[in-house]
């Protein structure tokens, strides 16, 4: 009989139930787009600001140690003193593995460049620029020229230890072109492309990494190592020393994809190395991260609050044309919690089907946003429909609770009576 009564109640006043459940509808598109974007908004600002580069970097620890002599700092001779390129797959080891994106070594060397033209000194850099790094089961191909995408680059890559790429100014001081070749330290090296950075690397020569490891005679050695990885906002738990923290609280730290908890993981798994975020790259990001993300829930409570007041309108109007029948039922002997029941799964019903509809339209508004801002689309999310659709409950029940309450204080002797 209830459900006989619920469907009859659902089916009247149609026009209300459609005004009711388009304010449902198009709050919950709204907050389905802003939680896609939540969830993904981190991969796509972090894939927009790779731009700027790394935000680990890796060095030997003997390379943070610093002797201050009369105020003057000094550092001290750190000729041997390098990373091992053997250790590097063991990024690929950490906890956060998959949030490492790019990895790129260096090694410098002092060398004596001889064009047709001009001799000079330059620094030599020895960098992967398409490398594949395999740990177990898991590989990422990755490089120098995915670290550095402002890098602008007219020729190719080095493939071989006897090719290179010189920096624009180094180019322009030995009139070098893409093809042409030099002698560094009296072998012969081919120039297969001229880069333009606008920093250091335009007065290098970049060179394989096995080439300058050769020239130092430091097999398997690289001086630091920048790291690309997906990070979260930092915030002020990210800076506790998790040394200084109970065990509980040290695992919560360890277990959320901070920089400092990467670079911890890195320090852990790479023997005497010193791993730390390179602070204006991380700092860029999280800034980014907090006022959008800060920017999406204001909207998303905005059409919650939009839709809870428009679905207690139509809940008001309802009770009012709806007085007699109530005041009917309360002289049959139904209870108050009966009527409430009836008009809560009423609404309760109304929600799950506007629920559900929003979130079809908003996974689709998520997608185009994702491609007007992002340039590629959000993919559908269904572990977000049951979060939806528990959101469209509590609108509508919070919405239509006032009304419902009033309704339950009718006296149906006054009702019945007034009507006579």
């Amino acid at each position: 009989m209830f459900f006989r009564l619920l469907l009859e109640s659902f089916l009247r006043q149609r026009r209300r139930k459609l005004l009711a459940g388009t304010a449902i509808l198009l709050g919950i598109t709204a907050v389905t787009a802003m939680l896609a974007l939540a969830t993904s908004i981190g991969d796509k600002i972090h894939k927009e600001l790779a731009v700027y580069g790394a935000n680990i970097v890796i060095t030997p620890d003997a390379a943070q140690l610093d002797v201050k002599i009369g105020g003057v700092d000094l550092k001290p001779a750190s000729a041997g003193d390098y990373l091992h390129e053997s250790d590097l797959p063991k990024l690929k080891g950490i906890f956060w593995r998959n949030n490492i994106t790019g990895i790129s070594p260096e090694l410098p060397a002092e060398v004596r460049l001889q064009s047709d033209s001009s001799t000079t000194t330059a620094t030599a850099v020895g960098l992967w620029f398409q490398h594949t790094l395999t740990y177990g089961t898991d590989s990422l191909t990755t490089g120098a020229a995915q670290l550095h995408p402002w890098w602008k680059l007219q020729g190719a890559w080095p493939a071989q230890n006897h090719q290179a790429v010189a920096g624009a100014a180094l180019a322009a001081k030995l009139g070098l072109h893409a093809g042409d070749s030099v002698q560094l330290n009296g072998r012969p090296m081919q120039i297969t492309g001229i880069v333009s950075s606008g920093d250091a690397t335009d007065q290098q020569l970049l060179v394989p990494l096995a080439l300058t490891q050769q020239l130092l005679h430091a097999q398997d050695a690289v001086s630091r190592v920048y790291v690309s990885a997906i990070t979260k906002p930092e915030d002020a738990f990210a800076r506790r020393d998790p040394d200084s923290l109970p065990p509980k609280l040290r695992d919560i730290w360890y277990c959320r994809p901070y920089a400092n908890s990467i670079a911890y993981q890195i320090r852990e798994a790479i023997p005497n190395a010193h791993a730390g975020q390179i602070r204006q790259v991380e700092q860029s990001e999280g800034k980014i991260l907090s006022r959008i993300s800060g920017l999406m829930w204001l909207i998303s409570l905005a059409a919650l609050l939009a839709a809870s007041f428009a679905v207690s309108a139509a809940m008001a109007t309802a009770i009012l044309e709806r007085r007699r029948e109530i005041g009917l039922m309360r002289s049959l002997g139904a209870s108050q919690s009966t009527i409430a029941l009836l008009f809560y799964s009423e609404t309760g019903l109304l929600a799950l089907l506007a629920g559900a509809f929003g979130f079809l339209l908003g996974s689709g508004l998520s997608w185009w946003l994702g491609q007007r801002i992002f340039g590629s689309g959000i993919a559908l999310n269904p572990v977000l429909l049951p979060v939806v659709l528990a959101l469209a409950l509590l609108v509508s029940i919070a919405g239509s609770t006032p009304s419902i309450r009033t309704a339950l204080r009718i006296d149906p002797s006054n009702i019945l009576r007034a009507d006579a």
